[in-house]
C-alpha cells in the first residue's frame, strides 16, 4: 500500500506513511471484507457508511500536516480508523460518530468516541488544531468551523455541483478559506445535504 498506492499519489508525509504503516487497516473493517482492506477504494463498514479508500486519507492528512500534541477532533469516526492513525501520530484526538454500531465497533478497537450528530462536532472539546471529516460532504457547518483553532486546518472532502474535490482549509482571524487538493471517488456522510434552493 505504502509504495505502489501512497507515494505515487502525494502521500509524502513521513509520520503519515509510519502510521499507516503500522495501523492495521483491515481490524476497522467487517470481517468478510478483510481481503478488500489494503484495496484502494471505499470499503463498507455498515448502512451507508464506508472506510475511505486509503489515498484519500493519506492526502488529506499530508496537507493537513498534523504533529504531535495537536488537539484533532474526528468527524464521521466511523470504526475509528481515521482516529487511530492521528493517535499514531501522537495527537490527542477527539472522535465522533452517530451510528452506535460503528461507535461500538471503534470503542472495541481502543478508539474513544463519542455519540452525537456528525454535524454538530464536539463544542466541549474545542478548540482544536485539527479537524477530519471523513467521508464527503456538501457544505461545512459554520458550528464545525466555530471548533477550529486560530491557525488550525480541517480536511474533508466536498461535493461541488457534482465533483468531489479533496480540500483543506485554514482558520486565520477568525475567517476560513481552503484549496483544493485533488478530486476523488468519497462516500458521503449522512447529516451534510445543502439545502435545497428554492425555486418556482
Amino acid at each position: 500500500m505504502i509504495d505502489s498506492q501512497l507515494r505515487p499519489q502525494g502521500v509524502s508525509d513521513p509520520a503519515v506513511l509510519q502510521a499507516m504503516a503500522t495501523v492495521p487497516r483491515e481490524q476497522f473493517v467487517p470481517d468478510h471484507s478483510r481481503p478488500l482492506a489494503y484495496v484502494d477504494r471505499a470499503v463498507a463498514i455498515g448502512p451507508g457508511r464506508f472506510l475511505v479508500a486509503p489515498t484519500v486519507v493519506g492526502q488529506l492528512l499530508t496537507q493537513m500536516a498534523p504533529k504531535g500534541g495537536q488537539r484533532a477532533l474526528v468527524v464521521g469516526a466511523g470504526s475509528g480508523y481515521s482516529a487511530a492513525l492521528l493517535e499514531a501520530m501522537g495527537l490527542e484526538v477527539v472522535a465522533v460518530e452517530s451510528a452506535p454500531d460503528l461507535a461500538g465497533k471503534a470503542r472495541e478497537l481502543g478508539i474513544a468516541v463519542i455519540g452525537c450528530p456528525l454535524e454538530a462536532g464536539h463544542r466541549e472539546g474545542a478548540p482544536y488544531e485539527q479537524i477530519l471529516i471523513d467521508g464527503a460532504v456538501e457544505l461545512i457547518p459554520d458550528a464545525i468551523i466555530a471548533q477550529l483553532a486560530d491557525g488550525g486546518r480541517l480536511g474533508a472532502a466536498l461535493v461541488d455541483r457534482g465533483i468531489t474535490r479533496l480540500i483543506v482549509g485554514r482558520k486565520s482571524g477568525g475567517a476560513f478559506g481552503y484549496l483544493s487538493i485533488g478530486d476523488a471517488g468519497v462516500p458521503a456522510l449522512p447529516g451534510f445535504t445543502r439545502p435545497k434552493a428554492f425555486t418556482f
